[in-house]
């Protein structure tokens, strides 16, 4: 079993929604706590709750698109902590388009922040937390990186690349009887502002206005959905409750596993594919 008291997590994306759940989940456990977040005015805000606490924390701006960037929330992380035990790439992005219609520049970001992202994490923490000698790494995928989702594409297909990307990581370090272990994340509906950030931060809209929520009814309807899901703070729970279980599955929505079945029954049976 997992020993948070005086480890080190670092938390990406770990300003608001689930990241912040995480941030507070850990905290409670008495863990230093690294908040990475390209939001500033978020980041003091949750160093000033952590500090109130009692609770020793850093914070970074980190895009995780860039690996140089992801160095650098290493390295800070390095020097003010000297050891790194747990990893959580939680920073992401969707924006809900017909493929037909979804701009390269917008495949290119969701992909980026959203795989590229655990994948720079990975590849820069991992050495960090064997040196350690014992810790963690959780990624926020989706049930969209299980079930293919119409409209969420470049989301979908990004986050079934961060389901193998843990799945492959897991199978790895528990061959070697590795002291670092893995999960992955895939929560239905929680209740973050991830649609109003993604309108926020998408590049191929950065020289035009910002368009409402209210303006997109896609957009809008998602965010309803989300607003009326799982409390955030309960999802990070649930993450530090598996890694201290050493769980790899972590769904917010359980239920919602029998659409997967569905998927691989249809699969087995007569080769088409369940709605979606």
């Amino acid at each position: 079993m997992f020993e948070f008291s005086g480890k080190v997590a670092v938390v990406t994306g770990g300003a608001s929604g689930i990241g912040l759940g995480m941030v507070r989940a850990f905290a409670a456990r008495d863990m230093k706590i690294v908040v990475a977040d390209l939001d500033d005015d978020a980041i003091k805000a949750i160093l000033e709750e952590l500090s109130n606490k009692g609770i020793e924390a850093i914070g970074q701006r980190c895009d995780v698109a860039k690996l140089e960037q992801v160095e650098a929330l290493a390295a800070a992380t390095m020097e003010r902590f000297g050891q790194v035990n747990v990893l959580c790439n939680n920073a992401g992005v969707g924006i809900p388009t017909p493929t037909s219609r979804f701009k390269l520049d917008d495949w290119e970001w969701i992909i980026n922040v959203d795989l590229w992202g655990p994948i720079y994490g990975v590849k820069t923490f991992l050495p960090l937390i064997e040196e350690a000698g014992e810790g963690h790494i959780n990624s926020t995928s989706s049930m969209a990186g299980l079930i293919s989702t119409s409209t969420l594409s470049a989301y979908s297909v990004a986050k079934h690349g961060v389901v193998a990307l843990m799945a492959a990581l897991e199978r790895e370090l528990r061959h070697k009887k590795s002291a670092v272990t893995a999960s992955v994340l895939c929560p239905g509906p929680i209740n973050t502002n991830i649609s109003q950030h993604s309108v926020d931060y998408r590049p191929s809209h950065k020289d035009k206005p910002k368009r409402l929520l209210k303006e997109n009814k896609t957009t809008a309807s998602i965010q309803a959905s989300l607003e009326a899901g799982m409390q955030p703070d309960d999802v990070g729970e649930m993450v530090a409750k598996a890694i201290e279980d050493n769980k790899f599955w972590i769904l917010t929505h359980p239920h919602w596993a029998k659409g997967v079945q569905k998927q691989l029954d249809a699969l087995r049976e007569d080769q088409t594919l369940t709605r979606g």
